[in-house]
Order: structure tokens, then C-alpha cells, then sequence
């Protein structure tokens, strides 16, 4: 392998895949990165897999001859950072020999791999069901919905987003429990399934955090491809893959958990909204998190409050449009704020019926329809 690439698009795409490097990997070559040096295609391919997450790239490079090896992604990466962006960078390996020179106009490295063969073969399966998605839809519907998915293992089917896709469009959904954050997507998602019909799996948070850092850091009007069959996604994109293994069993049926009408509406400025919600959070930090809407029809506000045993308290009164009865609903406050945070539009509406029963925030006139519920938080008299 003898080749010439550019020290930042390198580093770029070293930085990108490092994120499927194991931390821990049951086999030496797992933290390794795989490079593949293409003289046809005049390309350099990098690619990581700690088995359960892969994601590959290339760039463009002179290749003089072709080949493959591994190297240690950690010490490569580091090495590839710290080198000068104004000189190209020069990498050649011997045909059977594990050692690879790195070469910059300021100096000269050596580092000792391990044969391409050893590294496991990424799953790049192109068959079962696939679809084509609009990149920029797919980034609004995993920021929307992505933080509210689980961190808890035991939940094994809520550590992931299930993504559906119908004849009405894309639907992107995640629950820990205590929230559901669901997007549909119904303009600006030019989907289709392969055979026509409905499609829904469930992906790991994770693998779909680094799909979204992938797509937002690369913009491209192209559109993409995700695979899904035997237990794996496939997303290709560009010049770019990640792979992931998809999450088992049945995710819950959330259309179900969300209230058909209410009998409150609390309709807000949503920045005024989270300002005042920071404000209140700095109290209700020091006492499990609670903060206390109280709405007032006649007085046409709403006051926000929290309550810190033997520390403090405090209160925010913002102007409402309400319709309803009076009513003091409790809620995690770190919960309220992530919803708000991922929403678009200048004002929300805050949904509810009684102090113990789901409560919905939604954006006014976004074009997606974003849905967030958040389960009320009892409040001892």
C-alpha cells in the first residue's frame, strides 16, 4: 500500500469513525481502524466496527499502490492531529508487512499493525426491506426525539428510537417511561419502501446519535438508504456507511398512551417559557427536580414554581392564553426543559386534563407534527 491524502480530510474522517472504535474490545484488531487503499478508485476507506456499531467513510487520495492494514485507531488518530494541515501526508506499507510508515514535511512515523484479514467483515447487507430518506428530515426527527429514549439496559426495547414509515410519511418515536417525544414527518421525508409496505424497527440510541453527528456534519441534498434485515440496519449515504444491529422484541404501542382530548389548554411563548423554567430549575435542583405550573384563566398567567426544603424558594409569572379550568400540575423540570429545547416555533401549547394524567407540549404552527408527552409529577398536600 503507498499513498498521498490530505492531513484534514484524514483527521476529519479518522475523527468520524473513531466513534465504532471499541472501548473495550474482546479482540486486539476491534481497536483497530481498517484502511483500504484503492489505486482504481483513487480512494482511502477507513473503517471501524466494535460489533455491534460500524461506520466507514473514505476520501480521496493519491494511490499509488494498493492494500490493506489495520492500525491502532487511538495512536493514529493522534498522531494524524497533531501533523500539519499545509502538507499533504504520505502512508506506505510493504506487501506482508505489518509496519506502516507515515510521512509529513516535518517529520516521519512508524507504527506496527495487524493484517486486514483479521478484522472482522462489516455487515453491509442489501437486501429485506429498504428505504430512501430525505438526510435533513431524518436529523429533524432524531433530534427531536432522541434524548428521551432510555439509558437503562433493563429496558432493553426503550435504549432505542423506533422509526416507522407508512403511506402518511416517516414517524420517529422514543420513551424512557416517564416521556414519549414523537415527529412525524410527513413533507420533506421523500421515503420509500422497496415493497410498498409499512416499515418499523427500533435502533439503538447510540448507533443513531452517530448516524445524526454523520448527517449533520456532512450536509448533502443526497438522499439516503437504510436495509433492514436478519437483525441488522444498514444506512449507506454518500461515501459514507454506518452500521447497527436493530433492538428485539415489540416496542409499546405509544399512539395508545396519548390522550384523545383535553380540557386544558395553556398556550405560551416557548423561549419565555424555558427562561422561566431555568430560572425556577436553579431552586428545584436542590430538592428532586419539581416544579409546579399553576394556570390562572382570569389572571391570564401562568406562575412557575419550586419549592427546596430548608433551602428556598422561588416563583415565575408569565402572560397565557388559557382556556379551561384553573389548575397546578407538578413535572420534572429537566424533563419539561429537553422537550421544549428540540421544539421549533415561537409558542407552545401545554395540554392536560387533571393533576395525575399524561400531559402533551406541542409547537404552534411547525409543519411537522411534534408531539411531546411527559407524565405529571403526584404532589403531596
Amino acid at each position: 500500500m503507498k499513498l498521498v491524502c490530505s492531513q484534514a480530510e484524514l483527521n476529519a474522517s479518522l475523527q468520524l469513525v473513531g466513534r465504532a472504535v471499541a472501548t473495550r474490545p474482546t479482540h486486539p484488531v476491534l481497536a483497530n481502524v481498517l484502511l483500504t487503499a484503492d489505486a482504481a478508485t483513487g480512494r482511502l476507506s477507513l473503517t471501524a466496527f466494535d460489533l455491534s456499531l460500524g461506520i466507514q467513510t473514505s476520501l480521496p487520495a493519491a494511490v499509488e499502490a494498493s492494500g490493506a492494514i489495520t492500525l491502532p485507531a487511538r495512536l493514529f488518530g493522534e498522531i494524524v492531529a497533531r501533523l500539519s494541515s499545509d502538507s499533504p501526508l504520505s502512508l506506505s506499507c510493504l506487501e506482508g508487512d505489518e509496519q506502516v510508515e507515515l510521512t509529513s514535511s516535518g517529520g516521519s512515523y512508524r507504527m506496527r499493525g495487524m493484517p486486514a484479514d483479521d478484522f472482522p467483515d462489516l455487515p453491509l447487507n442489501q437486501t429485506g426491506t429498504s428505504i430512501r430518506l430525505d438526510a435533513e428530515a431524518l436529523v429533524r426527527g432524531l433530534r427531536a426525539t432522541l434524548f428521551a429514549s432510555s439509558g437503562d439496559e433493563a429496558k432493553q426495547v426503550l435504549t432505542g428510537v423506533h422509526l416507522r414509515l407508512d403511506d402518511a410519511g416517516l414517524e420517529c418515536a422514543a420513551t424512557d417511561g416517564h416521556r414519549l417525544a414523537v415527529l412525524h414527518l410527513a413533507h420533506g421525508a421523500t421515503a420509500a419502501s422497496s415493497d410498498g409496505e409499512p416499515f418499523d424497527v427500533t435502533v439503538p440510541a447510540r448507533s443513531l446519535r452517530e448516524l445524526e453527528r454523520l448527517l449533520s456534519g456532512r450536509p448533502s441534498q443526497e438522499p439516503l438508504s437504510l436495509f433492514c434485515d436478519q437483525g441488522q440496519v444498514v444506512v449507506l449515504w454518500a461515501d459514507q456507511v454506518l452500521t447497527s444491529r436493530n433492538i428485539d422484541g415489540v416496542y409499546p404501542n405509544y399512539a395508545q398512551l396519548i390522550p384523545a382530548s383535553f380540557n386544558r389548554l395553556v398556550r405560551l411563548d416557548r423561549r419565555g417559557f424555558i427562561a422561566g423554567l431555568e430560572r425556577v430549575a436553579v431552586l428545584a435542583d436542590q430538592h428532586n427536580n419539581v416544579v409546579t405550573i399553576s394556570a390562572d384563566p382570569a389572571a391570564a398567567k401562568v406562575t412557575i414554581r419550586a419549592d427546596a426544603q430548608d433551602v428556598g424558594s422561588g416563583s415565575e409569572s408569565l402572560a397565557a392564553s388559557i382556556e379551561g379550568d384553573p389548575i397546578d400540575i407538578a413535572f420534572n423540570v429537566r424533563y419539561l426543559l429537553d422537550g421544549l429545547k428540540v421544539m421549533g416555533g415561537s409558542e407552545v401549547v401545554l395540554k392536560c386534563n387533571a393533576p395525575t394524567t399524561p400531559a402533551v407540549l406541542e409547537p404552534v404552527g411547525e409543519p411537522d407534527a411534534f408531539v411531546y408527552l411527559v407524565m405529571p409529577v403526584q404532589i403531596r398536600s
